[in-house]
């Protein structure tokens, strides 16, 4: 017996060559079908990487072509438009991504001579470029043996090594531990603890009897895997409330480009105001009115008529939950301030936007607007996370 962290009475520390040996016999038998698995190309890697971020491999997996279709290189990426490349990342949500992806392409391209850098430090220099990514592209593509510590790692060393307070430094040198115990195969230990972290050490109920590194685990063997790593509590996400205009004007609908930085940042939008947060009473339906129609001359230097409500959306982001009201509305005068566009279903209309998902219910049903000028319709949209941001009937700007 030997004394750990929290004083608790328990088995020896377990040995990282028996970790390391069982994890990668379990890892080589049924690794999981993930299209950049046996990639070696770091620019290809660090797009899947990056996609992968809060998203299911599934998801990822057309986006992840199409991408490199249209950018093979980081050459290609670092001379197109943003716009372009956020219209190929429409729909898979956390534009932030791509927008940074965009910029250390750049950084590349000038700095680097078009190759991604392969040391860590190097790597962590880059915009949107964090420890784990970093880590996960100099051992993938470098073959380097650096630790690549996302959700999945964090639960399985935290479990594996009992680690009642697992800081990033101490999962670094856990991670370090079962690395050197594998030389040659850094890949290979990073993705199978990954892997794992997926298939069996799950958040609740994990199968410890399927484990392949249950007999090594300290967590099992001292009935804490429940326990490990601790829960981070995290409220609730706060309902808002928004309305947005869908303004028409001779069988086009308005579309404005929302400022390069913050959520959606970059992307063509419905005009409208900031989210508020939800009070008890709801503002009356012409209270709601007069704020859109100022919004729309306030900041889009427009007069416009807002009609009736057409529909009311229900949308979830990452940090809030939003009843979005939408509104018909007819323009009468003055042409849009900043960035804006007239948009209808035909060729370099809409569709050559790059919109939220939660837009591009509308698409199709912008045909009707070029024969029923006076027509408009409703978007309709359930998603239950973009990490994005919609227009609310008042309140200040968003932030970030």
């Amino acid at each position: 017996m030997s004394r750990v962290e929290g004083g608790r009475p328990s088995p020896a520390r377990p040995a990282a060559h028996a970790i390391a040996r069982d994890l990668l016999a379990w890892f080589d038998a049924r690794k999981r079908d993930v299209p950049w698995r046996e990639e070696r190309d770091p620019y290809r890697i660090w797009v899947a990487e990056v996609m992968a971020q809060q998203t299911r491999i599934d998801t990822v997996r057309p986006y992840y072509h199409d991408f490199l279709e249209r950018f093979p290189d980081v050459g290609a990426l670092a001379a197109a438009p943003l716009d372009d490349v956020l219209r190929v990342w429409q729909g898979l949500g956390y534009y932030a991504r791509a927008r940074h992806l965009h910029r250390a392409a750049a950084v590349v391209a000038e700095r680097h001579g078009g190759t991604l850098p392969s040391t860590v430090e190097d790597l962590r220099a880059l915009p949107g470029v964090g420890a784990y990514t970093a880590g996960a592209i100099a051992s993938l593509a470098f073959g380097l043996a650096e630790p690549a510590v996302d959700g999945n790692a964090r639960r399985v060393l935290s479990r594996v090594f009992d680690l009642e307070a697992p800081t990033a430094e101490r999962l670094e040198r856990a991670a370090r531990e079962v690395l050197d115990a594998a030389p040659g195969r850094p890949a290979a230990v990073n993705q199978a603890v990954m892997d794992l972290g997926g298939a069996v050490c799950t958040p609740r109920a994990p199968a410890c009897a399927v484990c392949p590194v249950g007999v090594t685990c300290l967590a099992r063997a001292r009935g804490t895997q429940d326990e490990r790593p601790p829960r981070r509590r995290s409220a609730p996400a706060p309902p808002r409330r928004a309305a947005a205009a869908l303004v028409t004007r001779e069988g086009r609908a308005l579309f404005v480009k929302r400022p390069p930085e913050g959520l959606l940042g970059g992307l063509w939008d419905l005009p409208g105001t900031s989210p508020v947060r939800v009070e008890r009473r709801s503002p009356p339906i012409g209270e709601i009115r007069r704020a859109l129609e100022a919004a729309l001359a306030d900041r889009h230097a427009i007069t416009a008529r807002v009609g009736r409500r057409l529909e009311t959306v229900h949308h979830t982001f990452s940090h809030f939950r939003l009843r979005l009201d939408v509104f018909a509305a007819e323009w009468h005068a003055g042409e849009p301030a900043g960035e804006a566009v007239w948009a209808g279903a035909g060729q370099g209309g809409v569709g050559e936007l790059a919109t939220p998902t939660y837009l591009r219910a509308i698409l199709p049903r912008l045909e009707g607007l070029e024969t029923r000028r006076t027509q408009v319709w409703c978007l309709e949209s359930r998603v239950s996370t973009e990490g994005g941001e919609a227009y609310g009937w008042q309140g200040a700007s968003p932030q970030e």
